[in-house]
């Protein structure tokens, strides 16, 4: 498999929330970096997929503008779907960038507008604080609560 058509089943698999097949595209020793989650690597990497798929009863993914060569690679998706915290209707627009090692997905870094995200996820209060610095950071903190909680509930991701 080349590594466009990795990418391709990575968001195949995301898609049609396949989380072992997601998980089976990255390298033992992957990182991933977002707007949210940050400097997550290894096993930590599949539990926040695993739990964005689990937790996103309506998510829906479309992906293009794949592209790769022997080291990088990168893709452009969108996820729609509803923030459980809030009820609110998301569509997020993401720009991804790879880094491959034996074969495998090593680095993943996908990039947002954090104040658009805000604005839709949040409502009103995105709208006023979704640009500042105190919002991010406090997005950052719940989600990695979160994402340490769900890692304590399954024993296949702790280290």
């Amino acid at each position: 498999m080349n590594n466009e058509q990795l990418i391709h089943h990575f968001y195949t698999a995301f898609r049609d929330k396949d989380i072992v097949g997601m998980q089976a595209c990255y390298h033992p020793e992957v990182r991933f970096n977002d707007e949210a989650f940050s400097n997550l690597q290894g096993k930590q990497v599949w539990a926040m997929w695993a739990m964005l798929v689990e937790g996103g009863k309506d998510m829906r993914i479309t992906f293009r503008d794949i592209k790769a060569n022997d080291a990088f690679g990168s893709a452009t998706w969108e996820a729609f779907y509803t923030l459980s915290l809030t009820g609110n209707k998301v569509h997020n627009v993401i720009s991804a960038s790879f880094e491959f090692k034996d074969g495998k997905i090593i680095n993943h870094h996908d990039r947002f507008s954090f104040y658009r995200w805000a604005r839709q996820a949040f409502g009103i209060t995105g709208w006023l604080v979704g640009w500042t610095p105190f919002l991010r950071q406090k997005v950052q903190k719940t989600v990695a609560q979160r994402l340490q909680k769900y890692i304590a509930q399954h024993p296949e991701y702790q280290s």
